[in-house]
């Protein structure tokens, strides 16, 4: 466990009571975690979904065409 002296505005402490409060938590440590853990999970880059990964799976396994090379195809050289 890391230990920290932080400063924070009047409005972030009456927060992190708040906090505290609502979740019947024993001090303003757990606060601060709470709020680190919902940051997390809410506007972090969340894990795939499961039906994302299915569909991308699918995608996977459908059928490609081989193209040895684009330019002279195309006439791009």
């Amino acid at each position: 466990m890391v230990k920290a002296i932080i400063d924070i505005t009047e409005h972030s402490n009456r927060i992190l009571n708040i906090v505290k409060a609502q979740y019947g938590l024993h001090d303003k440590s757990e606060a601060i975690d709470a709020i680190a853990t919902s940051y997390e999970e809410e506007l972090m880059e969340p894990e795939l979904r499961p039906d994302y990964v299915r569909k991308i799976q699918k995608r996977i396994k459908g059928k490609f065409t081989v193209v040895k090379d684009f330019g002279k195809k195309y006439g791009l050289k």
